[in-house]
C-alpha cells in the first residue's frame, strides 16, 4: 500500500538510515511520534519499560487512541504490568512495521502515537 504523504498531517517517517528513522530533515535512532511532532527517544530495554518512558505521549490532549510500540528489529513484548499501567492500548510490533503502520494510520487521520526502538 502506498501512503499519500500530502494527506498525512504531522511528521512522516520517510525511510530508514542505519539504526534509525528518517523523519523530515532529521534521522533519529529511537523515536517518539505524535500527530504534531517527532522527538528522539533513548528508551530502556523493553523489559524495563515504565510509563515514565512515555511522558511525551501521556501529555497528549486528548490521549492517543493507542500507541504503536516498535521494539527494534524483532518483536519483544513489554511486561503486562506496563500495558495495565498505561491509559491507552499499545500495539507491539517490530520497529519497521510500526513505522509503516504509522504512515498508513496517520493518512487515515487516526489520533495515534508511536514509540520506536532503534533498529539493532
Amino acid at each position: 500500500m502506498r501512503v499519500d504523504k500530502t494527506r498525512v498531517e504531522g511528521p512522516v517517517v520517510s525511510g530508514f538510515s542505519g539504526r534509525g528513522f528518517r523523519v523530515d530533515e532529521g534521522v533519529y535512532d529511537g523515536l517518539l511520534l505524535t500527530p504534531a511532532r517527532a522527538e528522539g527517544w533513548a528508551p530502556p530495554p523493553v523489559d524495563a519499560l515504565t510509563p515514565e518512558a512515555f511522558a511525551l505521549l501521556l501529555a497528549m490532549d486528548p490521549l492517543p487512541e493507542f500507541v504503536l510500540l516498535g521494539t527494534g528489529s524483532r518483536l519483544r513484548r513489554p511486561s503486562p504490568a506496563l500495558e495495565a499501567a498505561l491509559p491507552f492500548g499499545i500495539e507491539v510490533m517490530d520497529s519497521r512495521a510500526a513505522a509503516r503502520a504509522w504512515g498508513v494510520l496517520r493518512a487515515e487521520l487516526r489520533w495515534i502515537a508511536a514509540a520506536l526502538y532503534p533498529l539493532d
